[in-house]
C-alpha cells in the first residue's frame, strides 16, 4: 500500500505524519501493495479535516472527518474505513467472483473553475455496471447519489437515496 499525503492550507509535524501512516498501516491487510491511498489534510476554520480515498481494482472506499485535533480525525476516519470494508466484504467478494469488473479510472487531477455555481469538476470513465454494483459503490463512497451506465439498459442512470431510507433510480433514455 502506497500512501500519498497532500497538505492544503495546513502544516503537519513529522510526528503527525508518522501517526497517520501508522494508523493507515492497519488497513494494509485488506489491500495489495499496488494500492495507492490518497490522504488530503486541510484546515476548515478551527477544525482539521482529513480525507482518505482508497481506489482499488473493483471499488473505491472513502472517508472524511473534521475535528479540532488531527489525530482524533484520523482515528475516526480509519475506523470508518475499516467498518466499511468489513460491512461490505462479503458483498464485494460475491461481486468480484460473479463478474470481474475492469479498473475504474478516475481522473484525480480535476480542474476547479471560477464559475459561480460549479465549484468542482471530475471526469470519470463510465463502465457499465448493474444496479446492485452501483448501490454498493454509492454506499462505499458514502454519497447520497451515484451516476453510472446501467449494464442492463445501456442508459445513463442516477441512483439516489430517498428521505424514507429507500433508493430510487432516474434513467436517461
Amino acid at each position: 500500500m502506497q500512501i500519498n499525503m497532500i497538505n492544503l492550507k495546513c502544516e503537519c509535524s513529522e510526528d503527525t505524519k508518522n501517526y497517520i501512516l501508522k494508523k493507515l498501516k492497519k488497513l494494509e491487510k485488506f489491500f495489495n501493495e499496488d494500492t495507492n491511498v490518497k490522504v488530503v489534510i486541510k484546515t476548515e476554520g478551527r477544525k482539521k479535516k482529513i480525507e482518505v480515498t482508497i481506489p482499488s481494482k473493483n471499488f473505491i472506499i472513502r472517508s472524511e472527518e473534521a475535528r479540532d485535533e488531527l489525530e482524533e480525525a484520523i482515528d475516526i476516519a480509519v475506523d470508518k474505513l475499516e467498518r466499511q470494508i468489513r460491512k461490505n466484504k462479503t458483498k464485494m467478494q460475491k461481486k468480484i467472483e460473479k463478474t470481474m469488473i475492469n479498473d475504474i479510472h478516475f481522473d484525480n487531477d480535476y480542474e476547479e473553475e471560477e464559475i459561480s455555481t460549479i465549484v468542482k469538476r471530475k471526469n470519470i470513465d463510465a463502465k457499465p455496471m448493474s444496479e446492485d454494483e452501483a448501490l454498493l459503490q454509492m454506499n462505499l463512497l458514502n454519497h447520497d447519489f451515484y451516476v453510472f451506465k446501467n449494464a442492463d439498459t445501456s442508459s445513463i442512470s442516477i441512483l439516489y437515496k430517498r428521505n424514507d431510507g429507500n433508493y430510487g433510480i432516474i434513467e436517461y433514455k
